[in-house]
């Protein structure tokens, strides 16, 4: 999770949403590592996970991530859930929870939703204080400014 929150550091002083998320192979090795790139890039789809579901894909050589690790600082979208469950990726380990934009928890509540067709196991809370200070003081900024 620190990782992740390297990425979420590194999201916010490019000025996005301080978003991060690394995808950890069942060996142990991080194989792919994100953080919010949406107004960068200038695409709505371009979320952590997305970016690095796509990246551990890539060097996977298959759509599939069977027995892989997200790590994220935030309660995953609706449409990054779908990714993560699509993925086939084992478990998901998150930060901060999302009442208002959450796919996992809250909102949509993709895993529970009968379509889905892989539930990744889910762990909640980890560095959870730290990843909502990130978000807190981005968005306090924001205001501010």
């Amino acid at each position: 999770m620190d990782l992740a929150l390297e990425e979420a550091r590194a999201a916010a002083a490019r000025g996005e949403v301080p978003v991060g998320a690394v995808i950890v192979a069942p060996g142990g090795d991080v194989v792919a590592r994100a953080g919010n790139r949406t107004r960068e890039l200038k695409d709505p789809t371009a979320h952590a996970e997305m970016l690095a579901i796509q990246e551990a894909c890539a060097q996977a050589g298959s759509e599939r991530l069977t027995g892989h690790v997200l790590y994220v600082t935030l309660e995953p979208c609706a449409m990054c859930a779908a990714a993560i469950a699509a993925a086939r990726l084992a478990r998901l380990c998150y930060g901060a929870a999302d009442p208002k934009s959450g796919g996992v928890a809250h909102g949509a509540r993709v895993f529970v939703h009968p379509q889905c067709h892989h539930v990744p196991e889910v762990i909640d809370g980890l560095a959870a204080v730290d990843a909502e200070a990130l978000l807190k003081d981005f968005f306090a900024t924001k205001r501010e400014g």
